[in-house]
């Protein structure tokens, strides 16, 4: 199992594992930025701090397999 992730980690930093980079990169960014704004949306209100921490987690988690179903790797 480790040998597999080390295989993955060098091929993905010689830039031979995602096929179109920019794409994932966007869609992953489009992801990450939602989840963020969700924190710090729901941060600015006076709750417990785990309460946006929890909702902008969802939000990423929900999102990233609908931004990434069409992700092709070599």
């Amino acid at each position: 199992m480790f040998e597999l992730g080390w295989f993955s980690a060098k091929l993905f930093f010689k830039g031979k594992l995602i096929r179109e980079p920019l794409y994932f990169i966007q869609q992953a960014s489009i992801g990450v930025g939602s989840g963020l704004l969700v924190l710090v949306l729901l941060g600015q209100l006076e709750i417990p701090l785990c309460l946006p921490i929890t909702a902008s987690s969802l939000t990423t988690g929900v999102l990233m397999p609908f931004l990434l179903k069409d992700f092709k790797m070599k």
